[in-house]
Parts: structure tokens; C-alpha cells; sequence
């Protein structure tokens, strides 16, 4: 669970990124941002991913080939529901953010984060934060 807790998350927000849930596919606000800027953890605001590594997988999920800086995230084993992954958490505040995959070979890293839009704010380049 999310060490800290920001009071302005959604019911739905609260289940992604405090109880491990998942959003459904195709479902998310970010899924099709294609802005310059970087995304922040919605629970505290830490820098996660930036634009320019955003990439449209088909998943139904925003996903990303790299994160903004290797300390930003923490990567746990996850043997949950059966299978073998491995969570993407905020590593600021604990929130679940998504999981990661070694399957987008026609990326630069061959990674493929797999991120919930809820747990995730944008930050327009030069601009303010959009909720």
C-alpha cells in the first residue's frame, strides 16, 4: 500500500494505486496523449515517465519503453493472480503504477511499461499539471 495518501484521488484512483487494481483496457485519460511533457505519480506528484518515451503497445494501457530516472520507480516481483510479472511501483510513495514487460522488441530498451492512466498525472512541457 501507498506510504502516503493524497487526499484528492478518485474512488477509482484509490483502487489503482492503493489496492494494486487495474483500470480497463482502453478506458484511460492518457491513453492517447501525444503532448510534449512528463508524467507524474497522481498519488504524489513524483516525475515517472517522460513523453518521449511513450509508445502506443495496442495493450489499451499508456505504455513507455523507459522511466524519466531509474530511481523514480521500484520494480517488485509480483506472482499474483497466477502469473509471473513484475509491478511497476512510485518508489516515492508506493503507489501501483502498472507492470513491466520484456516484450517490445521494436523499442529501444525492449521494455513495454504498462502503466494505468489513474495513477498517472501529465504535466504539459512548460505548462501546468492537468488533472
Amino acid at each position: 500500500m501507498a506510504e502516503q495518501v493524497n487526499k484528492d484521488l478518485s474512488d477509482e484512483q484509490k483502487r489503482v494505486l492503493l489496492e494494486k487494481g487495474t483500470e480497463a483496457p482502453f478506458s484511460g485519460d492518457l491513453l492517447h496523449n501525444e503532448e510534449d511533457g512528463d508524467y507524474t505519480c497522481a498519488n504524489c506528484g513524483q516525475v515517472v515517465f517522460g513523453a518521449e518515451t511513450k509508445f502506443d503497445s495496442g495493450s489499451g494501457w499508456p505504455s513507455f519503453y523507459d522511466v524519466k530516472d531509474t530511481k523514480a520507480v521500484k520494480l517488485i516481483e509480483d506472482n499474483s493472480h497466477g502469473m509471473q510479472r513484475i509491478e511497476v511501483q512510485c518508489a516515492n510513495c508506493g503507489g501501483h503504477l502498472g507492470h513491466v514487460f520484456n516484450d517490445a522488441h521494436d523499442q529501444p530498451t525492449g521494455m513495454r511499461f504498462c502503466i494505468n492512466s489513474v495513477s498517472l498525472d501529465f504535466a504539459p512541457e512548460g505548462g501546468k499539471k492537468e488533472d
